[in-house]
């Protein structure tokens, strides 16, 4: 059964200015179930987290400045986000979800998290609409818990995953890949174990024949026991905050790439939406509808 991680927390409201970020998240699962693809069983609403999986990957005197609302205005601002208490509590019940779909992956093969993708925070910042890093949170579990031994991380936001990349840049359990737009946020890029930096402008062809050229070369050197997939539709060549210019369709057959690997050699995935920002509110969630559609279709 394809499991879903959802809970009205991640579409919460926000003052003006912040809404449209989060109006995708109640938007993906009323689709999918308007279109048949899923019913309300294959929805779930995570709990909060349990702190002790915060630290690490997080510093401990970034989660308690976090947790008591202390951020500094500067960090606060670097996050994009008014810092609250609902905002705090919608990080941890996402950080579940991904710990929980992990669980889902590995007796279904691929799980989602609505939300999720938070790549940008790293071991003591948040930034980008990111407070804590939900795939490095569910990774480190996996880790300590002996769930995996090898973990693949495979982000194609257009955006680096930077906290992610910083946060795993001495564990070589975790591989950190990522394919984003070499001039776009962030501007101080951290190293990744991949990084495929991509001129402004690129399409379909090209990006999806670096894709499919890669995918596999990692998969045969590293051997992965789990994957991480965050399928950011930032790619998008209508995307506001991104500048390449993929289809809809060419985002699509990423995401076929992507799935088709991890199941040819029958490795879970998680998977978390990241980012997505095009003008038009249909195309965000048609392009991230998508991925749930080509795994339904690969694994169900």
């Amino acid at each position: 059964m394809l499991k879903i991680a959802f809970d009205p927390i991640y579409a919460h409201p926000l003052p003006e200015g912040h809404r449209f970020p989060m109006l995708k998240y109640e938007l993906i699962p009323l689709q999918l179930k308007h279109e048949g693809i899923i019913n309300d069983q294959n929805l779930f609403s995570p709990e909060i987290l349990n702190e002790k999986w915060i630290c690490p990957p997080h510093e401990k005197a970034y989660w308690e400045k976090l947790k008591n609302l202390n951020l500094s205005y500067q960090e606060e601002k670097r996050t994009g986000f008014p810092l609250s208490a609902q905002l705090v509590e919608r990080e941890l019940r996402i950080a579940q979800g991904t710990i929980d779909c992990c669980h889902f992956a590995m007796d279904f093969g691929v799980a989602f998290n609505v939300a999720g993708g938070t790549h940008h925070a790293g071991s003591n910042w948040g930034e980008g609409f990111c407070l804590l890093n939900d795939q490095a949170i569910a990774a480190n579990y996996l880790l300590q818990n002996n769930l995996a031994k090898s973990i693949l991380i495979i982000d194609l936001d257009v955006h680096q995953g930077n906290g992610t990349a910083q946060i795993f840049e001495h564990n070589a359990q975790v591989f950190t890949f990522s394919v984003h737009g070499e001039k776009n946020f962030p501007f101080r890029k951290e190293k990744s174990d991949l990084d495929i930096g991509l001129p402004d402008g690129i399409g379909d062809d090209e990006y999806l024949k670096i894709v499919s050229e890669t995918l596999p070369k990692l998969f045969d050197t590293l051997k992965p026991d789990f994957v991480f997939f965050l399928s950011g539709v930032d790619v998008l060549g209508s995307d506001k905050l991104g500048k390449l210019a993929l289809t809809i369709e060419g985002c699509k057959q990423r995401d076929t790439l992507v799935f088709e690997a991890c199941k040819k050699r029958n490795i879970p995935v998680q998977v978390s939406m990241g980012g997505g920002y095009s003008a038009d509110i249909k195309v965000i969630v048609d392009a991230h509808c998508n991925t749930y559609k080509v795994a339904n279709e690969l694994y169900f």
